[in-house]
């Protein structure tokens, strides 16, 4: 790991629902809580082996009330669904970042093909 990869400035943007990381050299990401809690690096999203893991569905409104440092390699997410056992290192969130588009379309197919909702059930 480089300092590089390790941002300089990290903000929750709660309005535009943004987690914004800017780095020393200028370059800014900004990542949806909705792609950072589908692409979760925890084993309950991913799983235990190399399947593809649990489909994350109904996290359209998924907040990010938290972010605490872990080390100096990574940060622990903590969401509104109560999820937080996902650690985010540096060089994930940076190819989350560069690459959401990709991981984006990836998500929305595979809701497309599962029957999947991005919405969260409602009981009335």
């Amino acid at each position: 790991m480089t300092t590089q990869s390790r941002p300089t400035d990290i903000r929750i943007r709660k309005k535009s629902r943004l987690l914004r990381l800017e780095y020393a050299d200028g370059e800014v990401l900004e990542l949806p809580f909705e792609l950072l809690r589908v692409y979760s690096p925890s084993a309950e999203v991913r799983g235990h082996g190399s399947g593809q893991g649990t489909l994350q569905t109904g996290k359209r409104d998924v907040l990010l009330t938290g972010v605490e440092p872990v080390g100096n390699y990574a940060l622990k997410l903590i969401f509104s669904d109560g999820h937080d056992s996902g650690l985010f290192t540096w060089e994930y969130l940076a190819d989350l970042g560069r690459h959401q588009n990709q991981y984006w379309q990836t998500y929305l197919d595979r809701l497309s093909r599962e029957g999947g909702s991005r919405d969260a059930v409602r009981y009335h």
